[in-house]
């Protein structure tokens, strides 16, 4: 009976550790007050070997691309839309079409005009999409808060 238990704990073991959530793209935030009344807010994404995340700048009928919301704020103008580093381009199959990534690491860049002298906390919230050479995992969106000191 001993042995039998010992079998089924191997087993739901074995079972969580295959059940476990794919997270290969991990998110960090930075800042940096260029002025007394202009900052840049940073957004890296450390992807793991073998995956890519895609470009803000992914055409229609692909996959979901990165974008970034900013609610309005009485702290703080975001100008214009957030930079990116020059992407890969590559023909996907499973989208049949050319597509914008990014493999490794990338970090967005996004310019904000400050309101306001002291700190400013910057909120707001990315969504974003990650697929290696055999599957896509689904949509994720992330809210995030960086502050501008």
């Amino acid at each position: 009976m001993k042995k039998i238990r010992i079998v089924i704990m191997f087993m739901f073991a074995t079972l969580a550790v295959k059940a476990q959530i794919l997270k290969p793209v991990k998110w960090s935030y930075g800042s940096k007050r260029l002025s007394p009344t202009e900052a840049v807010v940073f957004l890296k994404a450390d992807i793991d070997p073998g995956w890519h995340v895609y470009s803000q700048h992914v055409p229609d009928g692909g996959p979901v691309k990165t974008s970034f919301t900013f609610p309005a704020s009485t702290a703080y103008l975001v100008e214009g839309q957030a930079t990116e580093p020059q992407p890969i381009v590559k023909f996907e199959k499973v989208f049949n079409m050319n597509v914008l990534y990014f493999e490794s690491q990338v970090i967005f860049q996004q310019k904000i005009k400050l309101k306001i002298s002291g700190p400013v906390m910057v909120r707001g919230t990315l969504e974003y999409m990650t697929c290696n050479d055999r599957q896509c995992l689904p949509p994720e969106d992330i809210d995030f808060a960086i502050e501008v000191k």
